[in-house]
């Protein structure tokens, strides 16, 4: 079953890049429940073809509830979600939001954080970097970024004894370098990585090279589900057949023939959305399924059935 949503007002639009627009939501009818750093919430946005439900990270400050802030950059590919924020909502505007749920926390174990950010993934180290900051945690942020496009908060940063701030602008030829940040860091740093795919199987092949185990590493990856062909679905268990469009996903046809499955990220992440299938080609795009799964199991949030055939699925 999926949390009641909470309604909220857009209190306030900013520009802060070409691409990138931040957000203020506030609250109408009751207190916005606490988050803790790397939190994210679903937002639902009533396009004309159908409503979404995108999640963003929350970027503000998890001791100040007055508001929600997040970021959004407008996609080039978008299905429908980042354009109609950038283009169709306004300051005043009412939307829904989901109570702040956390795949992406801070381990409490580490004794020195390594934020790895590239583009709008600087979104959930704001909040991390304020309460490490406040607290007095050791951490160091490297942040990726284009120069004009998508430096986001590169001037929100400022360096800290016990946080410091390395920026690197593609346009100026700035190159992170992986290999050098990983090296040499103390047995109880952890590493933390948000951006475009590219950078983290970048991270992740560097740290495997070095030979940092896969528990010191932790990432996000939100992508709205990207198109594809048309399918169609069987649920076995109802005996009906529904269509999935090119531009929708297996589980918003799912919701859209009101079969709620629990989900957190919409992404292929978290794993909460995962329903066993019977037959059928499957397309899995998710960063969830092992391969030993993915003969029975598929995410709907992400993964289809091939073009021109029927996928059956346990439901």
């Amino acid at each position: 079953m999926s949390p009641s949503p909470i309604q909220v007002t857009v209190s306030r639009i900013e520009s802060l890049t070409p691409v990138i627009k931040e957000f203020t939501l506030t609250a109408q009818d009751r207190a916005l429940p606490g988050f803790s750093p790397g939190s994210h919430i679903q937002l639902q946005l009533p396009t004309p073809s159908r409503t979404l439900k995108n999640a963003y990270s929350l970027l503000s400050d998890p001791a100040d509830l007055s508001c929600y802030r997040i970021a959004v950059r407008l996609q080039e590919s978008s299905r429908g979600g980042s354009r109609y924020l950038h283009e169709r909502v306004r300051e005043g505007d009412h939307l829904q939001i989901t109570p702040p749920a956390n795949l992406f926390a801070p381990s409490s174990r580490a004794q020195h954080h390594i934020l790895i950010a590239g583009g709008i993934g600087i979104t959930p180290f704001m909040a991390y970097r304020t309460e490490m900051l406040r607290q007095g945690i050791s951490h160091e942020l490297h942040y990726a970024y284009t120069g004009g496009l998508t430096h986001a908060y590169v001037e929100a940063l400022q360096p800290a004894p016990n946080g410091q701030v390395t920026t690197y602008d593609s346009r100026r030829g700035e190159r992170m370098s992986i290999e050098q940040i990983l090296s040499g860091q103390p047995l109880g740093a952890q590493v933390y990585i948000c951006g475009p795919e590219r950078l983290l199987q970048a991270v992740q092949q560097t740290a495997a090279d070095l030979g940092w185990p896969e528990a010191r590493l932790h990432w996000e990856a939100f992508a709205a589900p990207e198109p594809g062909q048309p399918f169609q679905v069987h649920l076995a268990r109802q005996d009906k057949t529904l269509a999935v469009g090119a531009d929708e996903s297996l589980l918003e046809a799912l919701e859209a023939s009101e079969i709620d499955l629990p989900n957190l990220c919409r992404g292929g992440v978290c794993g909460q959305c995962v329903t066993p299938y019977l037959s059928g080609q499957v397309e899995h795009r998710d960063n969830y399924l092992p391969p030993s799964d993915q003969s029975r199991a598929l995410m709907p949030c992400v993964s289809r059935g091939a073009c021109n055939s029927t996928l059956v699925l346990d439901l």
